[in-house]
């Protein structure tokens, strides 16, 4: 399949998801998630109309960010060490893997320096998954005032990951998890937490239908990393879609 249809299936998948939830399609943002992927298809992938991208590494953004359109709009999605923080705030216009208090601290601290405020969502490890980073939901509450507090932040929600099985019903429950622990910290903050960042390719539909405003694509839109380096890429980008 081509790039282009691609993405024009996983929207009717976003948009059938959304029918069966009774909500709205443009509740929903799809990230593009461009690990591995080069920048030609970055800038093949914005010239279907893709504005939301996703990455999971510093270093790889750095190098392909400045190369690709400067209209794309970059989340961070991946864990961030505590070294690259200045980058991060630099490149990104949210952050959904903030996975500790001393984390949120170091971003708040650079963003001060950089005179920047940055939305954020506190990445929660329902699971207990030794290998996944995250807070533990019971310390998501004892942390929560303490970083809505922190001045360059703006806590925008909740992001999690679920454990993979091939059958999507098996993530469900996670998911509902995170919508009940977002609708008990709105709660404790009374303040809204709009966003839900859940849902990847294989589970992305099961997470909309439990209320993700994020859901997060790779392989569904892009196939295998290194599928596009060896063939041509379509659609052609014009002058417009330069760096």
């Amino acid at each position: 399949m081509s790039l282009e249809s691609n993405f024009s299936l996983a929207r009717q998948k976003i948009e059938a998801a959304c029918q069966r939830a009774g909500r709205d399609p443009a509740s929903v943002t799809l990230l593009a998630i461009t690990k591995g992927q080069p920048p030609e298809v970055i800038r093949a992938a914005a010239a279907l109309g893709q504005v939301y991208f996703g990455e999971s590494k510093v270093q790889e953004a750095k190098a392909k960010i400045p190369l690709s359109p400067s209209r794309l709009r970059w989340h961070l999605v991946g864990h961030l060490q505590s070294n690259k923080c200045r980058d991060a705030v630099f490149l990104f216009e949210m952050i959904h893997s903030i996975d500790s208090m001393e984390l949120a601290q170091e971003v708040n601290r650079w963003a001060d320096k950089s005179g920047k405020t940055l939305p954020i969502l506190l990445e929660v490890n329902l699971a207990g998954e030794a290998s996944k980073f995250g807070f533990k939901p019971q310390q998501v509450a004892l942390q929560l005032s303490a970083i809505h507090e922190l001045r360059r932040l703006e806590l925008r929600g909740l992001m999690t990951l679920a454990p993979w099985s091939p059958d999507p019903e098996k993530a469900r429950p996670i998911f509902r998890q995170l919508r009940e622990l977002k609708l008990d910290c709105e709660q404790k903050l009374g303040a809204p937490l709009p966003h839900l960042s859940m849902g990847m390719s294989g589970d992305f539909e099961v997470a909309i239908e439990e209320g993700a405003t994020f859901v997060r694509l790779g392989t569904t839109l892009f196939g295998p990393r290194g599928l596009w380096r060896s063939r041509s890429i379509a659609p052609e980008t014009s002058a417009d879609d330069g760096p």
